[in-house]
């Protein structure tokens, strides 16, 4: 009797975790990473990039379900840069599919959140398109490739933290010295990690940023010489390491301190970093309860989401988070990084 084959699978799927990142954000940016080297303290989160390629039909067709967008064509060559869903349409350049097929993503958190939505998008297409070539990649080269669909294919300037988190999943130092990225995982002890979940108060503004202008601007600044600029980033690469000792330790009090040392380090960087909602939502949080041990924005800044290390449980201050115009977006820690199937 003959054996049946099975018949190729229509459709893959990918996800990938955003992150929080405690300490050291910028300082994985080129031309600083490439001149001075930058180190960046993350923890992956369980808000997640959702990535699905159905397989069929005669176009292309890419619907961005974050963004409410939808892009269709009848071949690759409509797959042109600096047009719609840039993000998406470069991936599927350095990494074509061929035939017709529906390319859907979607997103846990808001776009511009400040939570590496972006990153993690990348790391979920080179996913599920890897997977539908039947390759194979490592999670560190998913991750460079990510970087590479975003920064250099798409245009779209930025570090290299949010791809390495989404990829690997788990809390890392990350170090960056371009091209190269060094990896050291952060082993946290349980009843630490579970007190620093419940302790950590994660909010969106209601205003998403777009960082891509504020990192030209941060880093033209660095490129002509500008002391504040400099001397910001440099501090926010000490606090990185002083922060991966405070996570080792289980120092809680230390954490909220070095949260809040970074972010004044980060809003030396550019006088646009705080926006009026991040202040009013701050000055919610520091009166709301027992207050806060420390806090900063999320990502780049200059909106977005913004997280803080309450003195206890974060949950009872979502009134105050409310009555300032903000919400509370509810996270877990993520172990996993990129997930295909």
């Amino acid at each position: 009797m003959r054996r049946r084959e099975r018949p190729p699978p229509a459709a893959f799927h990918a996800s990938a975790p955003m992150r929080l990142d405690f300490a050291g954000g910028w300082t994985d940016v080129p031309s600083f990473s490439a001149r001075e080297g930058g180190i960046v303290v993350n923890g992956s989160i369980e808000l997640r990039a959702q990535v699905q390629l159905e397989l069929g039909g005669q176009l292309l067709r890419l619907v961005s379900e974050e963004l409410g967008e939808t892009l269709e064509c009848a071949n690759s060559g409509g797959l042109t840069p600096g047009g719609k869903l840039p993000l998406l349409t470069a991936a599927l350049r350095m990494f074509p599919v061929l035939g017709g097929f529906t390319l859907t993503t979607r997103c846990d958190a808001p776009s511009g959140s400040g939570l590496g939505s972006s990153g993690a998008l990348g790391v979920a297409l080179v996913g599920v398109l890897t997977r539908a070539r039947q390759e194979r990649l490592s999670d560190a080269e998913s991750a460079d490739q990510a970087w590479q669909v975003e920064a250099v294919e798409a245009r779209l300037p930025g570090g290299k933290q949010d791809q390495y988190a989404a990829a690997l999943g788990g809390f890392h130092r990350l170090s960056f010295r371009d091209p190269d990225v060094g990896i050291e995982p952060l082993t946290l002890d349980p009843a630490f990690a579970t007190a620093l979940e419940r302790q950590l108060l994660l909010c969106y503004t209601n205003k998403s940023r777009v960082s891509g202008d504020t990192i030209s601007r941060v880093m033209n600044a660095y490129e002509r010489g500008d002391r504040t600029v400099t001397g910001a980033l440099r501090a926010m690469k000490d606090v990185a390491e002083a922060m991966v000792e405070a996570l080792r330790v289980a120092d809680l009090a230390r954490v909220g301190t070095l949260l809040s040392e970074n972010w004044k380090h980060q809003q030396a960087l550019d006088a646009r970093m705080r926006t009026t909602e991040m202040a009013q939502l701050e000055r919610a949080v520091a009166a709301a309860g027992g207050g806060a041990l420390g806090g900063k924005a999320a990502g780049a800044g200059a909106g977005g989401a913004m997280f803080f290390l309450m003195k206890g449980d974060a949950r009872a201050a979502a009134p105050a988070v409310a009555k300032a115009g903000a919400r509370v977006l509810p996270f877990s820690w993520a172990v996993e990084g990129l997930k295909t199937w």
